[in-house]
């Protein structure tokens, strides 16, 4: 890990979240971007499921549905209202062409200058292996903004009125165990705290704690896990790519 985080650019006007479940970006992302909106940038939110097979105690078609529901609420408190699902299946996400021309048809779509994700590689950290969905969906994020802008790649996506957007100028991994960056988000903690207990029902299913206490423990601990690295301040850090 570096010894010292470098502030995330800034001058950009809209971005496009893409990871694969509900509660992704409020476990890792929420924080930056409240801080974001806050200052009058556009945020967009791309799930490639409906986590629907991420409670034990609920059959996916009751899951899903519910879970759809609690990200929708999650990303208003954090002052997003573009929520989009693919509908991959929850769990059996698979990398390659298909997932790739999804999302660089939500690129075009949504002509992001930043990219943001979810961690693509193997662990979390030592010792911490990472799920397949999350690999699978972050390479091909980092993929798909390279492939939005050449238009002989996926030429259906030409056919169906997207055109090529080579707009794309970073990506940025959430959760990296190698994360470069960092977002002060001293102003979007308490509302990261909330976006996260808006998946109630996931949490309740998860811990035995209250749920106000777990959200909160999980926010702060995250984001003073990069304070020593960026100023002392709480922050969001990821691993940025550039292009």
């Amino acid at each position: 890990m570096t010894d010292r985080l470098d502030p995330l650019p800034d001058d950009w006007r809209r971005a496009l979240a893409i990871v694969a479940h509900p509660d992704d970006l409020e476990y890792g992302a929420a924080a930056a971007v409240a801080t974001w909106t806050d200052a009058g940038r556009e945020v967009a939110y791309l799930l490639v499921t409906r986590g629907e097979a991420g409670i034990d105690t609920l059959p996916p078609a009751e899951a899903g549905p519910l879970r759809e529901q609690e990200q929708r609420a999650g990303a208003a408190v954090v002052g997003v209202s573009v929520v989009e699902f693919l509908d991959h299946r929850d769990g059996v996400v698979e990398y390659g062409p298909a997932l790739r021309r999804d999302l660089a048809a939500a690129i075009r779509r949504h002509r992001p200058e930043l990219v943001v994700t979810i961690n693509h590689h193997e662990t979390w950290g030592p010792g911490v292996w990472n799920t397949p969905d999350h690999r699978a969906v972050g390479l091909a994020a980092l993929d798909a903004a390279a492939d939005a802008g050449n238009r002989w790649i996926f030429p259906e996506l030409l056919r169906a009125g997207l055109e090529p957007w080579d707009g794309v100028r970073w990506v940025a991994v959430a959760a990296s165990p190698r994360p470069t960056h960092a977002v002060d988000v001293t102003g979007g903690l308490e509302r990261a705290t909330r976006s996260l207990l808006a998946h109630r029902t996931y949490i309740e299913a998860l811990t035995t704690e209250a749920p106000e206490d777990y959200c909160r423990a999980v926010v702060e601990q995250g984001t003073a896990m990069a304070a020593p690295l960026f100023g002392g301040r709480p922050a969001v850090a990821f691993e940025l790519f550039g292009r």
